[in-house]
C-alpha cells in the first residue's frame, strides 16, 4: 500500500526521522503566497537571467552538484531506514556507500567473467570461420558463404550485383590483419586519453564527496523547508516528493531494461535453437545482457544494443543476420508503442514532447552525460513544480471589475415659463 500522495510505503516523511525537527501543521485551506505583478514583470525575469548566466559560467560545477544531488536523493531513503534502527546517520551513510560499491564490484566481476568467457569463445569461432579451410575445395566457411550469396543473387536475376570479389577481399583483409597493429593503436589511444580518464575519475570522486555532504545535511535541509512551508494534510513535504519522483524513474528504467534485455536474449536463443541464426543460442545471455545495459542510454541505446548480435550474425552467416535484424526491429516496435508508454509514462508523468526536449537539451548542453541526467532531473523538476504550485500563486493580471470614480453632477436649473400674452379686447 502506498502512502497518501502516491509515495511508496517504504518512504517515510523525513521530519519523523530527523531528531529536532519541529513542524507546525498547516491549517486546511491556508492561503497561498501571492507574487505581486511588479515582481512577475521585473523580479522573476532578472532572477532567471542571473541564474542562467551563473549556470553557464560554472556549467561543469553545476552539473557535478546536480548529479551529486540526484545520488543523495536516491540513497537518502536507505540511510533513513538504517537510522530507524538506531544507527548514527554518518555510519549509515558509510554502510550504504560501501554496500553499493560492493554490489557494483560483484556485478562487474560476475558480468565480466561471463563476457570474457563467451567473448573468447566467440573470437575463436570467428577465427575458425575466417581461417580454417574445410573440404576438398580448401575454402573457409566465410568464403563458401560468399560464394553461396553470389549464387543466390545470380539465381534470382541479380547477377549485376557482384559481391564475390569484394567479399573475398574483405575476408582476406580480416584473415591477414595483424593483431599487434591493432594492439599498438589501442595503446596509443589509451595514452592519448589518459588525461580525460583522470578528469573523469576526479569528477567521480568529487561527486561522491559532495553527495556525502548532502546526505549528512539532508535532515536539516528538509526540516528547514518544512518549517518555512509546512506540508498540507495528506500532502508530502518536498524531500520525499523528490525522492519518490527519482525512485519512480529509476524503477521504470530498470524495469524497461530488464524487459528489453530478456526479450532480446530469449529471441536470440529461439533463433539459435531453430537453426535460423547459428551460435545465437550459445551467446544469447551475453547479447541479452549487452542489450539491457545499452537500454539505459535513452534513444541511442536500442540501436547500440543491436549492433553486436547483428554484426556477429553477419560474419558467421549473412542469411541469419536478416532474422536477427527482423527480431530487433520487432522488439523496437513493441518497445516504442507498448513498453515505453506503459512503463516510463507512469514513472515520469511527463508529456512525451517534454521528454524529447529534455533529452535534446541535455545532449546539447553536456553531451552524453547530459542525456543520462536529463530524465531523472526532469522528474525531480516536475515534483518541485508541483510543490511550488501548491504554495505560491501569481497575482492575476485581469481587471477585478469596474473601479468607482466620483463624478460631480450638476442638477439642471428649471427655466421660468414666459408670462402668457395679454388677452385681446373683444368688442361686442
Amino acid at each position: 500500500m502506498g502512502k497518501p500522495g502516491g509515495f511508496p510505503s517504504w518512504f517515510r516523511e523525513p521530519e519523523l526521522d530527523y531528531v529536532g525537527a519541529t513542524i507546525n501543521a498547516m491549517r486546511p485551506g491556508a492561503p497561498k503566497i501571492e507574487i505581486p505583478r511588479w515582481i512577475q514583470l521585473i523580479g522573476l525575469p532578472l532572477v532567471l537571467l542571473f541564474a542562467w548566466t551563473m549556470a553557464t559560467a560554472v556549467s561543469h560545477a553545476v552539473f557535478l552538484f546536480l548529479v551529486a544531488a540526484l545520488i543523495a536523493l536516491l540513497l537518502d531513503p536507505l540511510v533513513r531506514a538504517l537510522g530507524r534502527l538506531r544507527i548514527p546517520r554518518g555510519f549509515s551513510i558509510a554502510v550504504v556507500y560501501l554496500s553499493f560499491a560492493a554490489a557494483v564490484v560483484i556485478a562487474v566481476i560476475a558480468i565480466g567473467a561471463i563476457v570474457i568467457d563467451q567473448s573468447r569463445d566467440a573470437a575463436d569461432r570467428i577465427a575458425d570461420y575466417l581461417t580454417v579451410e574445410r573440404g576438398q575445395s580448401n575454402q573457409t566457411d566465410a568464403e563458401r558463404d560468399v560464394d553461396r550469396l553470389q549464387g543466390w543473387l545470380d539465381d534470382h536475376g541479380l547477377e549485376r550485383i557482384q559481391v564475390e570479389t569484394q567479399g573475398q577481399e574483405f575476408v582476406d583483409s580480416l584473415r591477414q590483419a595483424d593483431p599487434q597493429e591493432y594492439t599498438s593503436r589501442a595503446i596509443e589511444f589509451l595514452e592519448g586519453a589518459a588525461l580525460s580518464i583522470f578528469e573523469l575519475l576526479f569528477s567521480l570522486v568529487l561527486i561522491i564527496v559532495v553527495s556525502i555532504y548532502m546526505l549528512l545535511d539532508m535532515g536539516r535541509l528538509s526540516a528547514a523547508v518544512d518549517r518555512r512551508f509546512p506540508p498540507k494534510p495528506g500532502s508530502g513535504s518536498l524531500v520525499p516528493r523528490l525522492e519518490s519522483a527519482l525512485f519512480g524513474y529509476v524503477r521504470g528504467q530498470v524495469l524497461l531494461s530488464a524487459i528489453i534485455g530478456v526479450s532480446a536474449g530469449v529471441g536470440l536463443w529461439v533463433l539459435g535453437t531453430l537453426g535460423w541464426a547459428e551460435g545465437m543460442d550459445t551467446y544469447a545471455l551475453l547479447f541479452g545482457a549487452w542489450v539491457a545495459a545499452m537500454e539505459l542510454i535513452p534513444y541511442l541505446g536500442p540501436w547500440l544494443g543491436a549492433i553486436p548480435p547483428v554484426t556477429y550474425a553477419l560474419i558467421v552467416d549473412p542469411i541469419s543476420a536478416i532474422w536477427v535484424t527482423l527480431l530487433f526491429l520487432g522488439i523496437h516496435q513493441i518497445e516504442g508503442h507498448i513498453v515505453v508508454p506503459k512503463v516510463m509514462g507512469s514513472a515520469l508523468r511527463l508529456h512525451p514532447l517534454l521528454v524529447i526536449f529534455g533529452l535534446l537539451a541535455g545532449g546539447q548542453i553536456y553531451g552524453l552525460a547530459g542525456i543520462f541526467v536529463a530524465l531523472p532531473l526532469l522528474a525531480c523538476v516536475r515534483a518541485l513544480w508541483e510543490f511550488i504550485g501548491e504554495r505560491f500563486e501569481l497575482q492575476s493580471w485581469r481587471e477585478g471589475g469596474p473601479v468607482p470614480v466620483e463624478v460631480e453632477v450638476e442638477e439642471p436649473q428649471l427655466e421660468e415659463a414666459p408670462p402668457p400674452p395679454p388677452a385681446a379686447n373683444v368688442r361686442s
